[in-house]
């Protein structure tokens, strides 16, 4: 059964990998993207790296958002637009969460959609799932993993220095806010009787 709940999550990863780079709105893109890492983070509680996938669900998914909303502030897309078809949004929304909590309840709930998953052959109570990881990332993998942090500063930097660009910059002056006269805003127009029947 447990190559069976494998096979099942990797088709559903396969699908929202391929949706993420095929669908053209990026509301869709990040829902897709979300279904994505939900459906990692369940391969690999099935493979028993917890700790992996407790990361890939609270990091990445956390991450996704954050940074849908730093593109959607740098790429100035007309959000008011996005919030008239939201209606268009809800079958892909209950589509990616019915799949998700679908995910998470035959994983952690297998007895409740009749399916019995062998149980893994248990460690001693010395095995961390940290400490194999570390050992491996700190050690095997220790020049890749640097050179993934160079990578993320250099993204970073780049980052910070788009959004500061001259002239892309909007901010307010309160100090010219508070000496603007009312009379140079508002103009009074008086207007006659025929005109306001128009």
């Amino acid at each position: 059964m447990e190559k069976i709940l494998f096979y099942i999550f990797s088709a559903i990863l396969l699908f929202a990998a391929s949706m993420v780079i095929t669908v053209r709105n990026p509301i869709q893109a990040t829902l897709f993207l979300i279904l994505a890492f939900f459906t990692s983070a369940a391969i690999w509680l099935l493979l028993e790296a917890e700790f992996l996938a407790i990361i890939l669900v609270l990091v990445y998914i956390g991450a996704v958002m954050v940074l849908f909303l730093f593109v959607v502030m740098m790429l100035d897309i007309n959000l008011v637009s996005l919030r008239e078809g939201f209606i268009k949004y809800l079958p892909v929304g209950f589509i990616v969460s019915a799949l998700t909590a679908f995910e998470m309840m035959a994983v952690l709930k297998p007895e409740n959609f009749g399916l019995s998953v062998p149980v893994p052959t248990p460690h001693d109570s010395n095995y961390s799932n940290t400490e194999e990881l570390g050992n491996i990332l700190y050690t095997v993998y220790s020049y890749p993993f640097e050179l993934a942090a160079a990578i993320l500063l250099i993204a970073i930097v780049a980052a910070i220095t788009l959004t500061l660009r001259r002239g892309t910059n909007k901010h307010q002056d309160p100090s010219q806010q508070v000496q603007v006269n009312p009379k140079d805003r508002v103009r009074l127009v008086k207007m006659t009787n025929s005109e306001t029947r128009k």
